[in-house]
């Protein structure tokens, strides 16, 4: 028995933003799809707009194993996960300690392809692209939970939205994506269409 995609499964059972009182849930496989849907977009901005040339369908499997380990560690409060650089060391442990165990969980065959999109190559170009994509997503639940009335997410907000454009300074795509698609989160569907 192989237990890796099982597990993988599991993920719709996984909260996020757990200590923010929110008006609709989200959970960690959502939470990947969304943020497939916009590393991948990251990644073609980058070729087609700023000329670079990376495989942007490479970028959107990155995002798509990014919270891989969530499946046995849950997901842990951003306020909590970095209070300080003792708990940030050692739940990357416990997180790193769960890929292990999940990649137990693949055929030997499998092992070697799987692993490089669970655990890539954290100083990569398209990693980062991941990491961006994963701030924007957070960005817009705050945008969603704000369109909602639910001002639990204004801080959060506020503060990812620094940290987005400090990273828009690096990954122009991302003050792309910005400028180009985020206000449309804030609109309702008759506004849309």
């Amino acid at each position: 028995m192989h237990s890796f995609y099982a597990f993988l499964f599991r993920m719709k059972y996984i909260n996020r933003w757990g200590l923010m009182s929110n008006s609709r849930p989200e959970n960690a496989a959502e939470h990947s799809h969304h943020t497939v849907l916009i590393a991948h977009a990251l990644a073609v901005i980058e070729n087609t707009v700023f000329g670079n040339n990376l495989n942007a369908d490479r970028v959107g499997m990155l995002a798509a194993f990014h919270e891989t380990g969530e499946v046995l560690t849950g997901d842990l409060p951003t306020p909590i996960k970095y209070y300080s650089e003792e708990i940030r060391r050692a739940y990357q442990e416990v997180e790193s300690a769960a890929e292990t165990k999940l990649l137990q969980g693949l055929p030997d065959k499998l092992k070697a392809d799987i692993t490089q999109l669970v655990r890539p190559d954290k100083n990569s170009y398209e990693y980062k692209l991941v990491k961006c994509a994963d701030k924007l997503t957070a960005y817009i639940k705050c945008i969603e939970e704000l369109k909602s009335h639910n001002n639990e997410f204004k801080s959060a907000r506020d503060s990812i939205k620094k940290d987005l454009l400090k990273m828009s300074t690096q990954f122009k795509s991302v003050k792309y994506f910005m400028k180009t698609f985020i206000d449309a989160f804030s609109k309702t569907l008759d506004e849309l269409a």
